[in-house]
């Protein structure tokens, strides 16, 4: 007969919630430090969602949660950096349109590199049924990351 499963009590989904939440921000904090990448968490993601497409820096503060001001101080720092480079915006010659440079495209490879081989390193140390549940885990995440 199949075991059908219970949805966990209020307290138990509280419980785990915390649990999950700091297991992840300690691995976070852990890959952000092993690897040997010289950007702050809020450049390297912002390198990421241009990685996607080139968006304004509006696109980027709304899809970062940060305010405009904030966007514009982290996204002239990368291009300081020669990391992105700005473009006018052609349907609106208020705004620029920020995309990677080739350095920008380059460094988000190289931190992306020395952040899988991390956590690869520390998952081959799991057992074949424990890989798997994470990589199953890994889609879950991703819904809750989008939600």
């Amino acid at each position: 007969m199949p075991v059908t499963q219970q949805p966990l009590s209020p307290a138990a989904l509280n419980r785990v919630a915390g649990d999950l939440r700091l297991a992840c921000m300690r691995i976070s904090r852990r890959i952000r430090f092993e690897s040997d990448d010289s950007l702050a968490p809020h450049q390297f993601s912002v390198l990421v969602r241009l990685a996607d497409q080139p968006r304004t820096p509006r696109e980027l503060a709304e899809i970062e949660k940060v305010s405009g001001p904030s966007m514009t101080r982290t996204t002239a720092t990368l291009v300081d950096l020669g990391l992105v480079q700005r473009a006018d915006d052609p349907s609106d010659g208020r705004s620029v349109i920020l995309s990677l440079t080739p350095d920008g495209i380059r460094n988000l490879r190289s931190i992306r590199r020395q952040r899988e081989a991390w956590m690869s390193e520390r998952m081959r140390a799991l057992t074949p049924a424990e890989q798997q549940v994470l990589a199953e885990a890994t889609v879950i995440l991703e819904r809750l990351a989008n939600a």
